[in-house]
């Protein structure tokens, strides 16, 4: 696959669904392209409101850096080197939730953000989304 499609989106966030129902949390769940924009967005019944834009933060700023948001939020603590980058972008997310979509060769299509239950949660969950690709 060299290019994040549709399909291939919405089967991720299907899977992301299914683990979340599974473990009992509506989560909100967004996949962006290589640009960070949005290709497909799912909110289960009773997800938070408030949870929607972390989702979409965690994604963008997942495929803005090619990286987890978790990996970011390590280097961007107190005293840290990137220390305030959340202001940064028009605002991103630097907790867990956030998980770049990979190609084979290692090249960045997309990413995945889940916002609703705990960091650990999120992680599992969009861990899951990208399982199903």
């Amino acid at each position: 696959m060299t290019v994040l499609t549709l399909e291939s989106a919405a089967r991720i966030a299907a899977a992301g669904r299914h683990a979340a129902a599974g473990i009992g949390t509506a989560m909100n769940i967004a996949v962006v392209d290589a640009g960070g924009h949005l290709l497909h967005f799912s909110r289960m019944d009773d997800a938070w409101l408030g949870s929607i834009d972390l989702a979409l933060k965690k994604a963008k700023t997942s495929v803005l850096f090619r990286m987890p948001t978790s990996v970011l939020g390590a280097v961007s603590q107190p005293g840290g080197p990137a220390y305030g980058i959340e202001w940064s972008n028009g605002g991103l997310v630097s907790f867990g939730g956030g998980l770049p979509i990979t190609d084979a060769a290692g090249r960045v299509l997309g990413a995945i953000g889940v916002s609703g239950g705990t960091g650990d949660q999120d992680v599992q969950v969009a861990q899951a989304g990208l399982a199903a690709l």
